[in-house]
């Protein structure tokens, strides 16, 4: 057995550090999400949590780990008899982003349940995680189909598996802990919700303390077990504190003042719903048992609002998560104790033995909301004190959009390269609206999504077929029917169905993919007038956003001067695309064969990597072609090769004014796709219904 990373020998990661002992000390609380860059020990600080969980006590030979003082009437082992039960250590299960449903929920062997009528249940990844941790990498990439089973199961503490009739349930109820990078994608917002605390993680800009994480990361590789056990007196520590603060807990005593500044805070931060204000108070009452406190102050209230609020607060996603301190310590003193008791100020471990000797938050609990894990073991590394206030915002680099809209029109900085219209500087986009839905014609069988028809595991029924591997979604009347010829030879004698494996048939289900669109901008000089462009970047967040909901990958290709430039090759994040998209500069002419040329190399590639998903180019651009030599021709030809390639796509009208030339429209007949306004891409336009790719496909060929 591997020896896991010692979790007292993380070096820095504060925030991360407390909010996994939080989870330990009061399961509660609803686990961990951990947003940060790649290579910040989110992993290794998850894994090595595990080794500090209390053990807990289960009945000897239950798959689903009952606990023999309160078992399950329902478990599918039971029911049990009163035995004394065996110890072992709390699990961290780990679940792949790639795993089956079955892995996670379980299999019932369906064969067995027709012919024979019984439950024969394998146990899943849930069953697995009972009363122990479930670890989700990459929490943000998992299918969709696994997210709702994760819900449900988080919101039940149970799981279900039903299958024709039959149906298994057992009891589901785990730590929850997931990472991410956000570079790839945000999570589903109902999933977020679930997350009791968020942590934001980077690396540490000091070069003491990157040496020193080198250091010990070369001294774990070489010696694994030697280096766990110069850690061995550290982790033993915080196990045992761990252990007191779960006596502790249920002596805590949360008071109405406490309560008070809790729910204004979470009404002053307007998040929806009532979760976070019972996170709150779970976490504040969890801080204080780790400090070693019956009482809970507001320092606790205040690091509890830092790490159960952030992630609540976004609007949609392509705001920056995080928290006001001024604001919230604002609220906090408005509705805290006028004449707080003397012993319970800030700082004051308020039962802590060495708060004093340790202000930065050492195994006693003294320092802020709790204190922090020790770091004090072998290989002592100066800590960094993280301000929140000093994170950079990356809104703070970006213009003002109030001094773009209130100052006069900016001198054109110089002109663009081989004429045309001079480079402005970048605009805001328009607010964005509900876009209609644009699909990928015909029937694919890409990731799961929210956009284009497609063969799934999830959906409608349309039919039946052998099941190619073990069979997950029974075709029960195709399975009859297939069983019904063969009984007499088979020497049916009772009223039970003589079932074989050839009989089973799996069901075909059509449902929804997820896409790659691929968006071509022009920013051009004929595209750079100020009220023009606003609106069209306006248009494309909006797209963005609807991508970001139908659970699509996004890229994006911009034309201008002379050239066209991958601003954003394909990925899961539309953050990261809305970030390209609100620096765009504009200006010079208007390469249009250039971006179209551009966009078919990005598509091949993408076929090459991924072939499954089904592209879908969005166009943005008023049609015009200059620059060089016969530009029209030039666009015609390279539009002609996504056409040929079958490629879907989509031309987003930017003309503007009384006359128009109808140049996009020609560009969409040639791309062999379709048109539209800014105006008729709004859900709620007066224009007509949801409009597919497909839909006026013949009527602009016909035009062209």
């Amino acid at each position: 057995m591997t020896t896991p990373y010692p979790f007292t020998a993380v070096v820095g990661q504060d925030d991360l550090r407390l909010a996994l002992l939080l989870n330990a000390v009061s399961p509660a609380v609803g686990g961990v999400l951990v947003r940060g860059e790649k290579g910040t020990a989110k992993s290794t600080a998850v894994r090595a949590l595990s080794a500090l969980m209390p053990d807990v006590d289960v009945v000897a030979g239950c798959r689903f780990s009952c606990d023999p003082a309160g078992p399950d009437p329902q478990c599918p082992d039971g029911p049990h008899a009163e035995t004394p039960g065996a110890q072992r250590g709390a699990r961290m299960v780990e679940l792949p982003v790639g795993a089956s449903e079955d892995r996670l929920v379980g299999a019932l062997d369906i064969e067995r349940a027709l012919s024979e009528g019984v439950k024969a249940f394998e146990p899943g990844l849930l069953a697995d995680a009972h009363r122990g941790i479930l670890y989700v990498d990459e929490v943000n990439l998992l299918h969709d189909h696994l997210v709702d089973l994760l819900l449900d199961a988080a919101a039940m503490g149970a799981s279900y598996v039903e299958r024709e009739g039959v149906s298994v349930r057992h009891a589901a109820r785990f730590l929850l802990v997931g990472t991410m990078n956000p570079e790839e994608g945000e999570l589903r917002p109902q999933l977020l919700d679930r997350f009791g605390l968020t942590v934001e993680v980077a690396a540490s800009r000091e070069p003491e303390q990157r040496v020193e994480v080198v250091k010990r990361r070369l001294a774990y590789d070489d010696h694994p077990e030697e280096f766990a056990g110069r850690w061995a007196e550290d982790e033993a520590e915080v196990r045992a504190k761990i252990v007191a603060a779960r006596e502790l807990l249920p002596q805590v005593r949360l008071g109405d003042r406490a309560l008070t500044q809790i729910a204004a805070t979470c009404a002053a931060f307007e998040v929806d719903g009532m979760r976070a204000d019972i996170v709150m108070a779970r976490t504040a009452t969890a801080l204080a048992a780790w400090a070693g406190r019956t009482d809970v102050l507001a320092e606790d209230v205040r690091q509890a609002a830092l790490l159960a609020l952030p992630h609540r607060r976004r609007r949609n996603p392509f705001d920056a998560p995080g928290l006001d301190e001024d604001k919230l310590d604002e609220t906090l003193d408005e509705f805290g104790p006028e004449d707080e008791p003397e012993g319970e100020s800030e700082g004051d471990g308020g039962g802590g033995d060495d708060g004093d000797d340790d202000p930065d938050g050492g195994p006693d609990g003294g320092g802020p909301g709790g204190g922090v894990p020790p770091q004090d073991g072998p290989h002592d590394a100066p800590q960094e004190t993280k301000d929140p206030q000093d994170t950079p915002n990356p809104q703070d680099d970006a213009p003002a959009g109030d001094d773009r809209e209130n100052s006069p029109e900016e001198p054109a900085a110089a002109p663009a390269s081989g004429g045309g219209a001079p480079e402005q500087k970048p605009v805001a986009a328009g607010e964005p609206f509900r876009t209609k839905m644009l699909s990928v014609p015909g029937l694919g069988e890409g990731a799961s999504g929210r956009r284009s028809r497609a063969r799934t595991e999830h959906g409608r029924t349309t039919g039946a077929t052998r099941p190619r591997g073990a069979l997950t979604k029974l075709h029960l009347a195709a399975t009859v029917q297939a069983a019904a010829p063969h009984q007499r030879a088979r020497g049916r004698s009772g009223r039970g169905l003589v079932v074989r494996r050839d009989d089973l048939r799996q069901a075909t289900r059509e449902g929804r993919e997820g896409n790659l669109v691929l968006f071509v901008v022009d920013a051009s000089g004929s595209m750079a007038a100020r009220q023009r462009m606003t609106a069209v970047k306006g248009a494309v967040l909006s797209l963005l956003l609807d991508a970001y909901q139908r659970r699509d990958k996004v890229g994006l290709v911009t034309f201008r001067k002379s050239a066209a430039e991958v601003a954003l090759p394909p990925t899961s994040s539309v953050d990261a695309a809305a970030s390209r998209l609100e620096s765009l500069p504009t200006g010079g002419r208007t390469p249009l064969a250039a971006g179209l040329l551009k966009a078919h190399e990005v598509l091949r590639v993408e076929r090459l990597r991924d072939p499954a998903r089904r592209p879908l180019m969005v166009v943005v651009t008023d049609g015009r072609a200059t620059g060089g030599p016969e530009p029209v021709q030039l666009a015609g030809r390279a539009a002609g090769l996504h056409a040929a390639e079958g490629t879907a796509s989509v031309v987003v009208d930017c003309e503007t004014g009384m006359v128009r030339l109808g140049l996009a429209t020609e560009l969409a007949g040639r791309l062999g796709g379709t048109a539209v306004t800014l105006d008729e891409l709004r859900a709620d336009s007066i224009a007509g219904l949801v409009k597919d790719v497909t839909g006026t496909q013949n009527t602009i060929r016909r035009a062209a």
